[in-house]
């Protein structure tokens, strides 16, 4: 039996009457650049009063920090264990990221080791909402107010997760999503967007996403091409009506593999005021080659999210961090493994995959 990490096929065929529909009125309309419809049913679900379509998750960030005037001499609080993209929005506004260490529970970045990072030229907080679980909000929260920073979320793995019954992505000034096909709720193509309830941000954020221009033609700032274009914002309309359902398919699955695999590896914790809504499922073992060939050897696809911590990796070598200033990030990333998640996993999957991991795990 195979198991696909993410089967994206098996979810069209779910929809497809409803997608091609779709998708054929988009052609048979020319509508092909900007999805002002689907930017306001995402705004109405995250509970926003602004939603911006924007061509991918990295744009999302990177506009957004932009239009927040973050630049050159400014720092910006970064989890350490994310994905790159998280850091590139801010490198490309030309500030500086500042990495902190994870929890060693949740994985997301760790509320008591923010404050030792704030200097006076610390401008924002990016809290990444990781693998589907909610940042610990209160504590981050908090803190921003106290030091006057601007809390931007990374909401590219929580579509639709909660922290004490509020959606992640409704805490800080603007919240970032990406609709990479992968994701919960997955476009046909690269797509993101943010989400915010400052009107004057979002203005800002589409402006720079459309050449610096509000008015075609006439260019107030140096901007980019980045837009939803018309054939994502529809798939992701549809998809949108499903993301609670598959959620909760997402949820009991998880729920199956932490019964089936007590005691055999650390398992995924969830805060009891959280509702994760698992874009990944996480294991840590001490054999993570043998436990990722067992599955590879039963056709079960796997991951690893992610091997380097970023303070470490090449990309920010320049910045001159040290392993050991990292002990949670750089002590899981070589026994950190990614199962198979997603809305159309069966119990005999689920089943399937429990039993190659408790046969090989450490």
């Amino acid at each position: 039996m195979k198991v696909q990490f993410v089967d994206l096929k098996a979810q069209y065929h779910s929809i497809k009457a409803e997608m091609d529909e779709a998708i054929g009125k988009v052609i048979e309309s020319c509508a092909f650049i900007n999805s002002r419809s689907f930017e306001g049913e995402f705004a109405a679900y995250c509970g926003r009063k602004h939603c911006v379509g924007l061509a991918n998750g990295t744009d999302a960030l990177w506009l957004a920090m932009q239009a927040l005037g973050f630049g050159p001499g400014d720092e910006v609080i970064v989890p350490a264990n994310t994905f790159i993209a998280t850091a590139e929005g801010v490198s490309w506004t030309g500030a500086t990221p500042v990495f902190v260490d994870c929890d060693p529970v949740t994985y997301t970045l760790d509320p008591a080791k923010i404050e030792a990072a704030i200097t006076p030229r610390t401008k924002a907080i990016v809290p990444v909402h990781l693998y589907g679980q909610p940042a610990d909000m209160d504590p981050i929260m908090a803190i921003a107010n106290k030091h006057k920073l601007i809390v931007v979320e990374d909401c590219a793995q929580s579509h639709g997760a909660t922290y004490k019954g509020k959606k992640a992505g409704t805490f800080g000034r603007i919240a970032c999503y990406s609709f990479y096909p992968g994701k919960n709720l997955g476009a046909y193509g690269d797509a993101g967007a943010v989400t915010t309830d400052d009107e004057e941000l979002a203005v800002a954020v589409r402006k720079l996403g459309d050449h610096g221009s509000n008015v075609r033609y006439r260019h107030d700032v140096v901007g980019t091409n980045s837009r939803l274009d018309g054939i994502q914002g529809a798939v992701l309309s549809v998809k949108l009506k499903h993301l609670d359902a598959w959620t909760d398919k997402r949820i009991a699955a998880a729920a199956a593999y932490s019964a089936g695999l007590k005691g055999a590896c650390v398992t995924p914790v969830t805060r009891a005021d959280t509702r994760h809504v698992f874009h990944l499922y996480v294991i840590q073992v001490n054999n993570r080659d043998e436990v990722m060939k067992a599955l590879s050897d039963n056709e079960i696809g796997c991951g690893i999210h992610y091997p380097v911590p970023l303070p470490v990796t090449p990309a920010y070598a320049a910045l001159g961090y040290k392993a050991e200033q990292f002990p949670v990030a750089c002590g899981i990333a070589d026994k950190i493994v990614s199962l198979p998640m997603h809305g159309d996993l069966t119990d005999e999957q689920v089943k399937l995959v429990i039993e190659v991991v408790r046969k090989v795990a450490k």
